[in-house]
This record gives C-alpha cells, structure tokens and sequence, in this order.
C-alpha cells in the first residue's frame, strides 16, 4: 500500500509538468539529417545520373568482306592440288582437280581472295558439296581488318552507334600489350543462323560455336589505326604487340552499352 500511494502522489503532483520533454539525443539527431540528405542525393542521382555497362561476346578479326566455304561441285577422287594455303588468288582460279566417272573436272574459285585453309589432299574422295577450301575475300594486302563480334540478340538494341569497344585478342598477351581499340561500324539487327556465320567465317566449326547459346547479332567494329604499331592498330599500350595481325585470329569483344539512368532500372 505504501508504494501505491507514493505513485499516486507522483502523479498528482504538478512540480515536473513545466519540465522540457527529450524526444532525442543530440547524436539521434545527427543520424537523421544524413540519413536524409543521402536518400535525397540517392534520389536525385537516380533520375539524373548514368551507369555505364558493357557486353562481353566473342569475336573474330577478319576483313570487312568476310570469308567463303569452296564446295566441290562434284563427287570423286582429288588428283592435284592447285592452291597453296595463304595463297592470294583471282575469281575463278583452279583450286583442285578431281577425277569423276565422267572424267576430270576442275575445281575453282568463285570470288577472288586468299586461300585462308585448305580441306582436300591428294587421292582424297570427296562428295558432291563437300568443303574443300576456306578462302577470304580479300582483294589487296594493305586491306584494313575488322572484327565481328557476336553479340547476345538481347544485348543488341543497346549497342549505340560508334560504341567503343575493347578487344582481347586470343594471339596477343593481353597483360603485356594490352587490349585492341575500336568502334561499333554496323550492328546487323538480325540474328545470324550457325550456317549463316559459317558462310560468312568460311569456317563451320565457329558457326556451331557461337550459336551454342543461341543465335547471336553480328556487330561489325571498325579497328582504330594508328601509325606508331607494329600492327598499324591502337593498343591500350603504348607499343603494342611487335608483330601484325592476322584474320581470322579468335578474340573477345567488350561493347560499351548507351548509358542508363539508375531509376530506368525500376520502371517497368
């Protein structure tokens, strides 16, 4: 009973009543107004800001006209070679002889350009449409190279004109030279088919391999030249590799994407 009534008499007495209430210590205070002035940056930052992406793919350097896969237009056994591998060659020009029931048939070049690999021996039978060259449409030697990225076709609407792009090329050590630079010279807006780009590659082992996650959107990068290289092309170094390059050499593509604004993220 006696504390009873000392609670009661507590709270009748008026003594405290013109006492200041503390609804939070100073530090609370402090807490608050940055947890303010952040979310109020934040917020401005989202709708004004960019965030920069880039798409990783695989590419191959080539030149601007692509390759051919040369198919013989008969069946038969191969009697002569007539090419040589790297050999630069006319439209029309003898790559093979083949020996056929009817008689001997010559094998030749539709397009003029550089025998980039040959498929046929001597004393080889071949079947009607069988793979017998790989020959690049290259006219001149000082040709510029390319390089075809195969992009994701997800990725393909965000690549922005004269995007640039960043290459690791498979027969240059990056740690050392360094990276080759270009720019986004076309995006075809199509999806390339597995035959598709092994008739452009002249190579059917890479149409299968850059289709293994879907078909992908050719991207055509023009390589910034420069006159200090060895190669002829700018490198993130500032050398760069002391030897040229060479088509169709294997390398991994990094397009930068169109900036985006953080808030484009959580608008449907």
């Amino acid at each position: 009973m006696q504390f009873r009534q000392q609670a009661l008499a507590k709270l009748q007495s008026p003594e405290e009543l013109d006492l200041p209430v503390r609804f939070a210590r100073p530090q609370g205070w402090l807490v608050l107004s940055v947890t303010v002035v952040a979310m109020a940056a934040a917020s401005v930052w989202a709708v004004t800001g960019s965030v920069t992406s880039t798409v990783g793919a695989p590419a191959v350097l080539t030149h601007g006209q692509g390759s051919y896969l040369l198919q013989s237009p008969v069946s038969g056994q191969v009697t002569a070679v007539l090419a040589r591998q790297g050999q630069r060659l006319p439209a029309d020009s003898p790559v093979l002889k083949v020996r056929t029931a009817d008689g001997e048939t010559v094998v030749r070049t539709l397009d003029a350009g550089r025998v980039s690999a040959l498929a046929a021996t001597v004393g080889q039978i071949i079947q009607t449409g069988a793979n017998v060259a790989s020959v690049e449409k290259v006219a001149h030697a000082d040709d510029p190279l390319y390089a075809t990225v195969y992009v994701p076709a997800e990725n393909a609407a965000a690549i922005p004109a004269d995007a640039r792009v960043d290459l690791t090329v498979q027969s240059v050590p990056a740690q050392e030279y360094g990276v080759l630079h270009g720019h986004v010279k076309s995006v075809d807006r199509s999806a390339q088919s597995a035959q598709a780009i092994s008739a452009f590659l002249g190579d059917s082992q890479l149409g299968e391999q850059f289709t293994e996650k879907g078909r992908p959107v050719a991207v055509t990068v023009r390589l910034d030249t420069s006159k200090s290289t060895k190669s002829g092309y700018e490198w993130s170094s500032a050398d760069g590799p002391p030897y040229p390059l060479t088509s169709m050499t294997l390398a991994t593509g990094s397009i930068r994407l169109a900036d985006r604004r953080p808030v484009d993220w959580l608008l449907p």
